[in-house]
């Protein structure tokens, strides 16, 4: 099994993470691992797969650089059935077949149905959702529309194309304040809260920084809740995880990348304090926009609830944060699936697919 990480995207230290962390959680004896970092200019390479390389170190974090190891290919190629080929600057050599791929890349050129696509036109299995799922996931305009079309209630929202800005009926309609982020990013790149429309100029240059695409959202007053889903197992339907509510602590206007990953200032209540038909309500959409997705694999389904107890979707990743901290391992664990067993089970999904 090839587990392939890092990536040309904004979020390539967290997919080193999610990594170090995976191959910490996987059976040695059950499953053979060949880890595979992709530098942030897009280069593959055959690495140690050593913890160290692939730890936060205080607040630096880790990254696939060409030193990491030997340059590797994967040909689009079905007749290759898998077979790796590592290239050197003078030699091209078969290094052996893989029978299935977990991508734990996040953002684009990863979560985005692109690497899924090579290893479809390569007939290798893999871990998690399809092309168009992923693709669709990604762009948070287009998993809004379908979550409307599934039925699941969405918040006030406008989309600014390339050269686009926002008019003054749209202002009114969305009101302050709003959070303007690139459409096709993670990891709360590029995202900026406006209480005041004098700063809405230099918060849509930092979005577009990330993608020319933009969504400018309405800010939706009430508590953020994610729900975990897993493929059914053996054909079944999607299983949805307890709830956990996620909350920056002091110091975080908003559930930021500082938040997530650097100031360990997260603070998580699984299961959520929810009365008990607004978790039902929670995970019967987290399982409907899985499905209305086509999704595979998993996900982490991320809502709104309100005081009035209204609940919106916000957005589905296809590939979550995937350390032991993050949320979509613990509301597993809290469900009964622990890190190692929930690894284990992604993997034979995949295979059984």
């Amino acid at each position: 099994m090839a587990l392939v990480f890092g990536g040309r995207s904004a979020e390539h230290a967290i997919s080193c993470l999610t990594a170090g962390s995976v191959l910490n959680a996987i059976d040695p004896d059950e499953f053979e691992v060949v880890p595979i970092g992709i530098t942030r200019a897009g280069q593959w390479v055959l690495t140690t797969g050593e913890r160290s390389q692939l730890e936060l170190q205080g607040r630096t974090l880790p990254e696939v650089t060409e030193a990491a190891g030997s340059p590797v290919m994967l040909p689009p190629d079905p007749t290759a059935r898998g077979r790796l080929v590592l290239a050197a600057t003078d030699a091209v050599s078969a290094l052996g077949e893989v029978d299935l791929v977990f991508p734990v890349l996040h953002g684009a050129y990863g979560e985005d149905g692109t690497i899924q696509g090579l290893l479809e036109m390569a007939g290798v299995p893999y871990v998690g959702s399809g092309v168009f799922a992923s693709a669709a996931a990604m762009d948070k305009e287009f998993s809004k529309q379908l979550a409307v079309a599934a039925g699941i209630p969405v918040g006030p929202y406008a989309v600014l194309r390339a050269g686009a800005s926002l008019p003054a009926t749209e202002r009114e309609r969305l009101g302050l304040p709003v959070f303007v982020k690139p459409s096709r990013a993670g990891s709360s790149f590029g995202i900026t809260k406006v209480t005041d429309w004098a700063q809405f100029d230099d918060a849509l240059a930092v979005a577009r920084e990330v993608d020319s695409k933009v969504l400018v959202e309405a800010a939706v007053v009430g508590r953020e809740i994610e729900c975990g889903v897993l493929a059914g197992e053996q054909g079944g339907e999607p299983e949805a995880s307890q709830l956990a509510e996620v909350r920056p602590a002091a110091g975080h206007e908003f559930y930021d990348f500082e938040a997530k990953y650097l100031d360990d200032s997260l603070e998580m209540e699984i299961p959520a304090p929810l009365p008990e038909r607004v978790t039902a309500q929670l995970q019967r959409y987290a399982t409907t926009i899985f499905t209305a997705l086509d999704c595979a694999g998993l996900a982490r389904v991320d809502f709104f609830v309100t005081a009035e107890l209204d609940v919106y979707f916000n957005e589905l990743n296809t590939m979550p944060g995937f350390t032991p901290s993050s949320v979509f391992p613990r509301v597993w664990a809290a469900s009964g699936l622990p890190y190692p067993k929930l690894v284990a089970r992604l993997i034979r999904t995949a295979l059984a697919r």
